[in-house]
């Protein structure tokens, strides 16, 4: 999930308020109808005036805080949320604004709710390789103690994935993973240049994956997973309703697929939906279900102890909700 995009229509509303120019409503009955998109480019215009609101140490520190607070209502137990600096930066807002607002948060977040958060830095795609260099000497220079892995989000199309091969190049030497979207509005095309040109480890959104049997194949027999975002595909018109999401043959092809919520307020949804929303639409058992759950700790950067420590969790959940033989 994006930091941006999880902001809360309260919190939404309660920023723009305190930016009397800016389009997004401070009514949040009124965000359910900003946030409906025409399409994937309308979303991308819509999502930068949410991030122009953030401009100050104590925004980011809200957003955090909330966002944990959320995830805690939700069960989620560990979470790794995307940020984009440089949209930020790019506006004026200094950098360690951004980063010492979110790792307060982050640390609030541990303490009050017991939810785990890390990072991920992402480049702003449509903005370029300077962007990306940009993006990569930040998470170098000011790196926080929870950033795992490097990103590459915003537009595909037009937005070739080799460009920024330096710039992940520079933070995987740094040991960060590596997590770039690719294959959501464009063909496999793009997730073979992710996979061969980023290193990717694990690939956002991936939705165009089944359309090509050897990228298929290589998914499955590398482990690489799909951070399968179904509403958000729905909302942003990348697919025309979750009956014709791929996510049935992902799982049919033994994918290593993951259950993500992307920006869930802007899409009316959460990780809870999202789940709910594939069990009904595959008629998942609890056993299956779980199985989701876990691929989702086995495809984290948690350190192990987190892993076995949720692993647990999940199954000590499915014992006490086996159905009797």
């Amino acid at each position: 999930m994006h930091l941006v995009g999880s902001a809360l229509p309260g919190t939404v509303a309660a920023l723009a308020a305190r930016r009397p120019g800016s389009p997004v409503p401070s009514d949040p009955d009124l965000l359910a109808d900003y946030f409906s998109f025409r399409d994937f480019a309308h979303f991308i215009e819509v999502y930068a005036t949410v991030n122009d609101l953030l401009t100050e140490e104590e925004d980011f520190r809200l957003l955090t805080h909330d966002l944990g607070r959320e995830l805690a209502r939700q069960h989620v137990r560990y979470a790794e949320v995307t940020v984009t600096p440089t949209m930020h930066m790019r506006r004026g807002v200094p950098v360690l604004a951004v980063l010492e607002g979110i790792e307060q948060g982050r640390r609030e977040v541990a303490e009050q709710f017991g939810v785990q958060l890390r990072w991920c830095f992402d480049i702003p795609g449509e903005f370029g390789v300077d962007a990306g260099l940009e993006t990569a000497r930040v998470a170098l220079t000011h790196r926080p103690d929870a950033l795992v892995s490097f990103g590459l989000g915003g537009s595909e199309v037009g937005v070739p994935r080799a460009q920024f091969r330096d710039s992940f190049l520079i933070a995987r030497v740094a040991g960060l993973h590596s997590v770039p979207h690719a294959g959501e509005t464009t063909g496999p095309e793009s997730i073979w240049s992710a996979l061969y040109d980023l290193g990717a480890e694990r690939i956002g959104h991936g939705t165009s994956a089944v359309a090509d049997p050897g990228l298929v194949g290589y998914l499955r027999d590398h482990r690489i997973a799909l951070e399968v975002c179904p509403t958000s595909n729905l909302r942003t018109g990348v697919v025309s309703g979750l009956d014709t999401h791929p996510v049935r043959q992902m799982l049919d092809e033994h994918l290593l697929v993951t259950i993500n919520s992307d920006d869930p307020p802007m899409f009316g949804t959460d990780l809870t939906a999202e789940y709910v929303a594939v069990a009904r639409l595959l008629d998942l058992s609890t056993g299956q279900i779980a199985a989701l759950a876990r691929n989702g700790v086995e495809a984290s950067f948690a350190d192990a102890p987190t892993k076995v420590r949720v692993t647990d969790e999940i199954e000590r959940y499915v014992r006490a909700h086996r159905a009797p033989a």
